[in-house]
């Protein structure tokens, strides 16, 4: 792990300092998964590439530097804590429906002493009602569909901050059936890079939307209707 991430942390401008800190998380994240379900990737040298540095892409991809960041549908902590253990004048709010992962969550930060970190659970739709347009950045590694996404995560985002949704390549359709979601909430594709994983040949997507106006007051809807008719 400590050779991958010596190898890919400098691609991404980031400092080896941080490497102690990105080992003692990728450790917690791994002993934890052996009695709960927190990641399919296992290998330690997989994990410090297809999870961290594939999380820390965003920072020279999306120019993250500080202000406020929700990460929608966290999970094992991707890719926040990450986020957070690197920029620690950025303010990052890790949010998942799972009380267990959250848990897991509030101990790593914890235990590594991240003072700008805080873990809320709840479900998007419902954290939506007391925290519009609170953060500068929303992101998500989630799977579900960027329209899907789109309602979730727009209303979130603050007017001139950006969502920022970490898909696989080839995802055009997705990306063109999104357009109306997207628009409706306010928000305008404002790019799409494609990005090579550090020490690996894996390509990821990072879709930027800027969030350009604010979201109508009925959005998001409840989980199961955005499920079962997405905008």
């Amino acid at each position: 792990m400590r050779d991958v991430l010596s190898a890919g942390l400098p691609e991404l401008g980031l400092a080896p300092a941080l490497i102690p800190l990105l080992e003692q998380y990728a450790g917690l994240l791994l002993e934890r998964n052996k009695v709960m379900n927190l990641t399919a990737i296992t290998e330690p040298e997989d994990v410090a590439s297809l999870h961290l540095l594939d999380s820390l892409e965003l920072i020279p991809l999306a120019g993250l530097r500080d202000g406020t960041l929700l990460d929608v549908g966290t999970g094992a902590g991707l890719p926040g804590l990450p986020l957070a253990a690197s920029l620690p004048e950025m303010q990052v709010t890790l949010l998942d429906s799972l009380n267990k992962r959250v848990e897991f969550l509030r101990e790593t930060c914890r235990t590594l002493a991240l003072q700008n970190v805080t873990c809320v659970h709840a479900r998007a739709e419902e954290f939506a009602a007391e925290h519009r347009e609170s953060f500068r950045y929303v992101v998500s590694r989630a799977v579900a569909s960027l329209p899907v996404l789109a309602e979730l995560c727009l209303p979130l985002t603050e007017r001139g901050g950006c969502f920022l949704a970490m898909k696989s390549s080839h995802t055009e359709d997705e990306i063109n059936s999104a357009k109306r979601a997207v628009s409706l909430l306010g928000g305008r594709i404002a790019w799409v890079k494609d990005y090579r994983i550090p020490t690996t040949d894996v390509t990821h997507r990072l879709i930027c939307i800027e969030k350009v106006k604010t979201a109508p007051k009925q959005y998001p809807r409840r989980f199961a209707q955005i499920k079962k008719s997405p905008l």
